[in-house]
């Protein structure tokens, strides 16, 4: 019988930089006696994401149940790519006891649920439950969350004013579609941050839905797997901007890959990925370097001006000394010539 029941799949979505690797990565080591798979959605041509979680693999967790879909929003290649690989997954031996679907931090979740409506896939799987992080630092500062109030009080003043951004529009989705909101980084925000992080999520969401604080993706798997919210079947209580079908645009952002060469001073890309943050809008850089005279490989995370940087992991023999950055900005913001002029000064840096 146990062949026949549903296999539960969690999706976590969040924006930017709000930890969904770090999450999973914890969850693989410490999976609550469940078998796992992961589905990376990828924002950009280098797979990152997917590169650190396979770092991670255990045998509750292996390098092949870690699958990598680099080609788009998985909402958006359903036939293609997403029902492929599910079906892949569920043929696995032995059969994973939970999916683990991290989105794009552009992504929006509403349209991945709708594809769980396929019919190829609706009878096999259901959505356990939809997590969302939100960067509590970043929220009590105001990125990402519109002040409801200020913007009410401007359009009052003048109609003609759009103060609706895309990014705010996707911070949004993503809290609407929750069914928990995991608040990361509240050692960073401080307590004032912390609480005003919380009043911003409340104001947002569409119903109560809880929120629970998490420092480096640790949390106990029983707090979010096993929620059976079967979302699939609960979207009218998930309101989005984006309900009409034309809307869901993903041109509103950009991301280059760029290689760069050994560094010789990571604080030197360091200094360059803030300037780029502060002068071009960066919204997000992740990716990897090398150091000259380190074994290790160095893992670059920037959500804006904020930068952090470790080694993660040997560079495996045989495996090129290659550094490589995913860059994202929003569409009208990103200038490809002068962010690779900027990541030039680091090979300069280097000589």
């Amino acid at each position: 019988m146990a062949d026949l029941a549903k296999l539960p799949v969690t999706v976590i979505t969040g924006f930017l930089g709000s930890g969904k690797t770090t999450l999973i990565s914890q969850l693989m080591q410490n999976p609550g006696g469940k078998r796992l798979a992961v589905v990376v959605n990828e924002f950009g041509d280098v797979g990152v994401d997917g590169d650190i979680l396979k770092s991670c693999a255990i045998p509750d967790c292996p390098a092949e149940n870690i699958v990598e879909l680099a080609n788009g929003c998985i909402c958006c290649t359903v036939a293609d790519d997403f029902i492929p690989t599910i079906e892949a997954l569920m043929k696995l031996d032995p059969r994973p006891d939970h999916i683990l679907i991290e989105t794009s931090g552009l992504a929006l979740p509403k349209p991945l649920l709708k594809a769980f409506d396929w019919p190829d896939i609706r009878s096999k799987i259901t959505v356990d439950g939809v997590i969302a992080l939100a960067d509590a630092e970043a929220v009590a500062a105001g990125r990402f969350a519109p002040d409801v109030a200020a913007v009410d009080a401007q359009r009052l003043a003048d109609e003609s004013i759009d103060h609706e951004t895309p990014l705010s529009e996707v911070f949004e989705d993503q809290i609407s579609c929750a069914d928990i909101i995991l608040l990361t980084k509240p050692d960073l925000a401080g307590p004032e941050g912390v609480a005003k992080a919380r009043e911003i999520i409340a104001a947002e969401a569409p119903r109560p839905i809880p929120v629970v604080e998490v420092a480096e993706g640790v949390v106990d798997p029983r707090v979010i797997l096993g929620l059976e919210a079967a979302a699939e079947d609960d979207m009218e209580a998930r309101p989005s901007h984006h309900d009409t079908p034309h809307v869901h645009d993903h041109d509103d952002f950009e991301s280059i890959a760029v290689e760069i060469p050994e560094l010789s001073d990571p604080a030197v890309l360091v200094r360059v990925i803030e300037g780029l943050a502060k002068e071009n809008n960066i919204l997000r850089v992740k990716g990897y370097a090398a150091v000259i005279g380190k074994p290790m490989r160095l893992l670059v995370q920037a959500v804006g001006a904020r930068v952090r940087h470790q080694y993660d992991r040997p560079w495996a023999v045989g495996e090129g000394r290659q550094g490589k950055l995913v860059v994202i900005a929003e569409h009208d913001d990103i200038d490809e010539a002068a962010i690779r002029t900027a990541l030039g000064i680091v090979a300069e840096a280097a000589e």
